[in-house]
């Protein structure tokens, strides 16, 4: 099931919601992966105040959808939970919740993951930051999910 929503969501509830009308769903799968991302209060190096998350209404579900059926084709999975959210967003606030279950924790790992990444680089949505200091900018790149820290 994808999901995009102009408001914000509580990710827990969302998923015991789901899976509690879906019975069928946890007698078959062992495992259930799940990722819950929120917003934080930096970018780039700068303190970011809010964003605001656009969608191109219509073609962002076709392309997550397009995401979730290439990741069909390369793992095992039974289902997925995509709830994404727009519109105006802060810090703390889920930005979106993945669920994938599976027979096997390697599958709900990997396409999870496979799922998440995709979302990140090939999903039309768009970013506009709200600094502290109240200048705006578009986020041109997303980064790649790794802390950039020294190692």
């Amino acid at each position: 099931m994808i999901q995009i929503r102009g408001h914000s969501f509580d990710p827990w509830a969302e998923l015991v919601n789901y899976q509690t009308g879906n019975r069928i769903l946890l007698s078959q799968a062992g495992a259930t992966c799940v990722f819950v991302g929120t917003m934080r209060d930096f970018n780039d190096g700068n303190s970011v105040r809010s964003m605001l998350l656009e969608h191109y209404s219509g073609m962002t579900e076709k392309q997550l959808a397009n995401i979730i059926d290439a990741a069909k084709q390369q793992w095992s999975f039974s289902d997925v939970l995509l709830v994404h959210r727009t519109g105006e967003i802060e810090p703390s606030e889920t930005i979106v919740l993945l669920a994938t279950w599976a027979a096997h924790r390697g599958d709900a790992y990997d396409a999870n993951r496979f799922i998440m990444e995709s979302l990140k680089s090939k999903a039309p949505f768009w970013k506009k930051e709200i600094l502290a200091d109240g200048k705006a900018r578009w986020v041109e790149k997303n980064t790649d999910g790794y802390s950039q820290l020294p190692k």
